[in-house]
């Protein structure tokens, strides 16, 4: 079955990835495919058209080319501005939706018509194959942001979170060790902080421990994670139930208890976020103060470093790309990923959130 693809720019703010890295395009173009991107798609992440037209792919000049002729869509983030519009009825969508955050977006793509399968929901094996790259990105952004934005320039509370002789360690708190919140942990450790991590199962924890004699690992009982939170330097969200809205495991009368010139990161600001105070930013504002406690929310964390999160997600995606320009209809994996098809709502905790 040959297929036309349509990779467009990503217009959502300082975003860089783009859907597919040449080399992949070429792979779907010498399987017989027709691949279309949408001029300087690829620049950010450090590709040019001309890269791209070498690997077979024809370059076209506007968005709306891209989803007036491509039966498939392949992109990064969800779609933003005007796209949902240029969406229509029997069209294919493949890229983050995060629906489950958004229910403005979810009624303008079911309006659409659109057949949307989102990465995040794409599960195998027991994990999470497209998601897990960007989640390895953004667990160590949370804890390189969350080092800077402790720094008294800005409004930090000028603590270098690996201390030194005669100066205390920063104490980094994650909520979840996940593939997220382990990146946080791994890089936490590292850099010598003392860090606390919370989840509800023993072998993450145990794998936690791993990292080394600076890292606690404790299941998360109110009391514990409020005592945790009290002395945090940096506070990471890391919490994530595939598909459906982040359950709030932070307060915002827990947050006053930090001091001033402390640091959130919410890296399930995707999902609606983790943290009672949390509420989307972009990278051209990403930062806000509640309560004198810096938040760090930005929704595209990944889209800080686009040519190394362009080339993983690549790579994870294309097993399941290959699967569903086959006939996706009859692969249980990726039918189980149907966020949404034919104005009607199919992924089981989206139903279960709007309906």
């Amino acid at each position: 079955m040959v297929m036309k693809i349509g990779i467009p720019k990503e217009i959502k703010p300082l975003e860089g990835r783009v859907g597919l890295v040449p080399e992949a395009c070429g792979e779907l173009v010498k399987a017989g495919h027709l691949v279309m991107l949408e001029q300087g798609a690829g620049s950010a992440s450090g590709y040019t058209d001309q890269r791209y037209e070498k690997a077979g792919v024809e370059i076209v000049s506007d968005a709306e080319t891209i989803y007036q002729q491509a039966e498939l869509v392949v992109k990064v983030k969800e779609p933003y501005g005007n796209e949902p519009e240029m969406l229509r009825e029997g069209q294919l969508l493949f890229c983050f939706l995060h629906l489950a955050a958004d229910e403005g977006l979810t009624r303008r793509l079911l309006h659409s018509g659109v057949t949307g399968i989102a990465f995040e929901t794409v599960a195998d094996r027991g994990g999470l194959p497209i998601l897990a790259p960007m989640s390895d990105i953004a667990g160590r952004i949370a804890v390189q942001n969350g080092v800077t934005l402790l720094h008294h320039q800005h409004g930090g509370r000028g603590l270098l979170l690996g201390g030194l002789p005669a100066a205390e360690r920063g104490h980094v708190v994650i909520l979840g060790a996940g593939q997220a919140g382990g990146n946080a942990a791994q890089l936490a450790a590292a850099v010598g902080a003392r860090v606390t991590v919370f989840d509800r199962l023993r072998e993450k924890m145990g794998a936690m421990r791993v990292l080394g004699n600076s890292v606690t690992a404790l299941y998360p009982y109110q009391d514990a994670i409020s005592e945790a939170v009290a002395s945090a330097d940096l506070l990471i969200g890391a919490v994530l139930i595939p598909g459906a809205k982040a359950p709030h495991l932070i307060s915002r009368q827990q947050i006053s208890t930090m001091q001033a010139g402390s640091v959130v990161v919410d890296i399930s600001v995707d999902q609606g976020g983790c943290i009672e105070t949390t509420r989307p930013t972009t990278y051209e504002e990403p930062t806000y103060q509640v309560d004198g406690v810096t938040h760090f929310c930005v929704t595209n964390m990944p889209g800080a470093v686009p040519r190394s999160a362009s080339q993983s997600l690549s790579a994870a995606m294309m097993p399941y790309l290959r699967r569903l320009v086959e006939g996706w209809q009859e692969d249980p994996c990726l039918k189980a990923a149907v966020n949404l098809s034919m104005g009607e709502l199919i992924y089981p905790a989206l139903r279960d959130q709007y309906l």
